[in-house]
């Protein structure tokens, strides 16, 4: 086990910090989770799916989870062009700790809120 001044030093060496950076967005988790239950997904759907992220930032996430190489993208040879996404053998292996993450956050949602209602008063 590395020491605690390795594992949360400087950013640019800390890998805890680094893959935080990219999935401590507002988008990320929830593409993830989408991908993972749906396999194979086009653009509009994930789009659709989430709801009220706009085409830029979907585009903004999706290009910085392919770069890390958490999420694939699939261009088909057909008129209209067709793209899909889904995840990549890293990006399932990420799933099931995003899943508990998930599940934990609904597990202790209303807790949260209740907390956060009587820490303001």
């Amino acid at each position: 086990m590395k020491k605690n001044s390795e594992k949360f030093g400087p950013s640019d060496k800390c890998p805890v910090r680094t893959v935080l950076d990219r999935l401590g967005d507002k988008w990320s988790v929830l593409v993830i989770l989408l991908l993972g239950e749906k396999g194979s997904v086009r653009f509009s759907h994930i789009q659709k799916e989430i709801g009220d992220v706009s085409q830029k930032m979907l585009t903004i996430t999706l290009k910085t989870l392919e770069a890390d190489g958490i999420v694939s993208r699939h261009v088909f040879a057909e008129v209209p062009l067709r793209v899909e996404y889904r995840l990549t053998e890293r990006g399932e292996t990420l799933l099931p700790h995003i899943q508990q993450l998930s599940a934990w956050a609904e597990q202790n949602m209303r807790h949260i809120l209740k907390d956060r209602k009587q820490y303001v008063a």
